[in-house]
């Protein structure tokens, strides 16, 4: 595909106005504080506009410093605010016709459920738009990878949502990490109160009727077709394998960020996952693997970084267990969060370093017995986090600033990062998913996944399994291939 000619569109329009004759340029000054003429302004489409979609919309328009163009969204019905908000936009239901008619876009936002992510990032990406997609980057371990290497290759500037990346709390632990505050790390514990939508669950047999305004074939997009159900739309998608990436895709962005972030870690060397299960009242255990667990348990292993020379074992926890209290944190202190929902702990030769969700509430627990925050390090603890566009207003000023520059370098979540966080994360489903795996042996059934899974990141291949490689990558529905 023809690549656009490297001038910016700020630069074009700004020739253009000087090269008309009878134009006169008028101080930015004379027209008001604040004022952002157009050539100023990126032009940005909105792939899915309803619940995150819509904050999302808001953050990147931020108060009129970018122009939203265009909102394509499945249900209009959930995507009603975001019309409302901005009445000027054009209105979709198909993204493929937002990018076919509409032509003087810059960039685009996706927040759409995760199993469509990939296949509008890379339609977007290939006809040069810049590209924020919400958390996680992709459904599957082989959409992240496509996406790595496409945002490269058509020079791209692009960002995932997981927007505790650009807050102050996660360059705080990397300066501590830098400083040797806490010394090696060998062992990592991160947990999450999620799933809070149903999951361990059967799929639905009855037909309930269509929602009003709601395009059910694209919604469904890639995935296997299944009838409209309230238990996948909305919000609830979440849950199933066709569609969601349940607790570990949707908080893992926000909760691993730190240590892979801080440790410099990479791809995963193995894996190893246990789930829990509900019983039947015949004390038979349910068997729906369509569906993601209620609760699991995950172990990466990571080889030494270049910042942190150990192997590194990563524990994850989600459904409501967490781990308990290192000897080193008092009885009575809260762990992650100040709830203990969701939370990191690292722990170092020297030390534990802990924070909660996006990187708040950061503090060290020396071995000495002295405990570190921002506060008792004249740090300043509103700071922890930029402001709520902050994620967002960096990504739009790399979008002006251009694929290379120093502002699109300085971005905490470019896909060059985005890709491999998300595949290691993902790494933890493919281990979920093959734990359930089974096969009929005789009248009994067995299930050869529940071991570790030995893992080759440069050829996304699992090397001790081959049924595992089957959740690497999905079967796309006809039309709908990531091409």
């Amino acid at each position: 595909m023809k690549k656009k000619h490297p001038t910016s569109r700020r630069t074009f329009l700004k020739k253009s106005a000087l090269s008309a004759v009878g134009i006169s340029i008028i101080p930015r000054h004379v027209l008001g504080k604040g004022y952002i003429p157009p050539s100023d302004k990126l032009n940005i489409a909105i792939v899915g506009g309803g619940g995150k979609g819509f904050s999302d919309a808001v953050n990147v328009y931020n108060n009129g410093a970018s122009n939203i163009a265009a909102i394509c969204d499945v249900d209009w019905n959930s995507a009603a605010p975001a019309f409302e908000k901005f009445p000027t936009a054009q209105k979709f239901k198909d993204y493929r016709k937002l990018l076919d008619s509409v032509k003087d876009i810059d960039a685009i936002t996706v927040s759409t459920p995760d199993h469509t992510h990939a296949v509008i990032t890379l339609a977007a990406m290939q006809l040069n738009k810049h590209v924020y997609v919400q958390k996680p980057l992709t459904h599957n371990i082989y959409e992240a990878r496509v996406l790595t290497e496409a945002a490269n290759k058509h020079q791209i500037v692009s960002q995932m949502g997981n927007q505790g990346a650009s807050g102050n709390g996660v360059k705080t632990m990397a300066e501590w990490f830098d400083s040797g505050m806490i010394g090696t790390v060998n062992q990592v514990h991160v947990w999450t109160n999620r799933p809070v939508w149903p999951q361990g669950i059967k799929s639905p047999t009855d037909k309930p009727a269509l929602l009003d305004g709601l395009d059910w074939d694209s919604w469904i997009g890639p995935a296997e077709y299944v009838d409209y159900h309230p238990l996948y739309h909305p919000f609830k998608w979440r849950g199933w394998w066709n569609f969601g990436t349940g607790a570990l895709g949707d908080m893992g962005c926000h909760l691993m960020d730190p240590p892979y972030r801080v440790l410099g870690l990479g791809y995963p060397l193995e894996v190893e996952s246990s789930v829990g299960s509900i019983f039947t009242q015949d004390w038979t255990p349910d068997y729906y693997p369509e569906s993601c667990p209620p609760s699991s348990r995950t172990q990466l292993k990571f080889a030494a970084s270049e910042k942190n020379p150990s192997e590194i074992k990563l524990n994850w926890t989600d459904g409501g267990l967490r781990p308990f209290h290192p000897e080193l944190i008092p009885a009575d202190h809260p762990i992650g969060d100040e709830n203990s929902a969701n939370g990191v702990m690292m722990i170092g030769e020297k030390g534990i370093m802990t924070c909660g969700t996006y990187g708040r509430n950061v503090k060290v627990y020396l071995n000495t017995g002295e405990l570190i925050t921002p506060q008792n390090k004249d740090e300043d603890e509103s700071a922890v986090l930029l402001p709520e566009n902050g994620h967002h207003s960096q990504w739009v000023e790399a979008c002006k600033a251009g694929y290379g520059s120093k502002k699109h370098k300085a971005l905490t979540s470019s896909f060059d990062f985005a890709g491999p966080l998300t595949e290691s994360i993902l790494m933890g489903n493919l281990a979920i998913r093959s734990y359930n795996y089974r096969e009929k042996v005789g009248n009994d059934f067995e299930y050869p996944g529940r071991k570790k899974l030995l893992w080759d990141g440069t050829n996304m291949k699992i090397t001790n399994f081959e049924p595992a490689n089957q959740f690497v990558k999905r079967t796309y529905r006809a039309g709908w291939k990531l091409e």
